[in-house]
C-alpha cells in the first residue's frame, strides 16, 4: 500500500488551535509546554509532509500526545485529528465508527494488542 499525505493540510498552527478550541470548551488553561512543545512541534512540521499509512499518522499523533506540548488535553487534541481524518476513508458507517474508537485508544496509549492489530487490519482491508 502506498502512503499518503494524510497531514499536509494540518500543519501545526491547527494543531494549536485545535488543543486551544478543546481548553476553551472546558475553560481550561491553553498554553504550550517548556519541556515538549518545541521538539512536537518540530516532529509534526518534519513528518506531516511525508507519505504515511494511515497506522503511522495514528502513531504520530500517539507519540505526539505522550510528548506533552501543551498544559491540557494532549491526548484529545491529537486523537481529534486522527479521527477527523478517518472521515475520508470509504467505508461504511459501522467501519468509521470502529476505526475511530480505535484510533483514538491508540493516540490515548490505552489500546491493547489487540486493538492496535484490529486496527491494523482494518487500515489495510480498507488500503489506508
Amino acid at each position: 500500500m502506498n502512503g499518503r499525505l494524510w497531514l499536509k493540510d494540518v500543519p501545526w498552527e491547527l494543531v494549536v488551535w485545535q488543543n486551544e478550541q478543546l481548553c476553551l470548551a472546558k475553560s481550561a488553561h491553553h498554553g504550550p509546554t517548556s519541556d515538549g512543545f518545541e521538539d512536537c512541534r518540530s516532529m509534526w512540521e518534519n513528518e506531516r509532509t511525508s507519505p504515511m499509512a494511515f497506522i503511522e499518522v495514528v502513531e504520530l499523533c500517539r507519540r505526539c500526545h505522550q510528548m506533552a506540548p501543551f498544559t491540557n488535553y494532549n491526548g484529545n487534541t491529537f486523537a481529534a485529528i486522527a479521527r477527523g481524518l478517518i472521515g475520508a476513508f470509504d467505508t461504511s458507517p459501522q467501519n468509521l465508527a470502529l476505526a475511530r474508537s480505535l484510533a483514538g485508544h491508540i493516540v490515548a496509549g490505552v489500546a491493547g494488542n489487540e486493538e492496535t492489530e484490529a486496527f491494523r487490519q482494518l487500515c489495510h482491508t480498507l488500503g489506508v
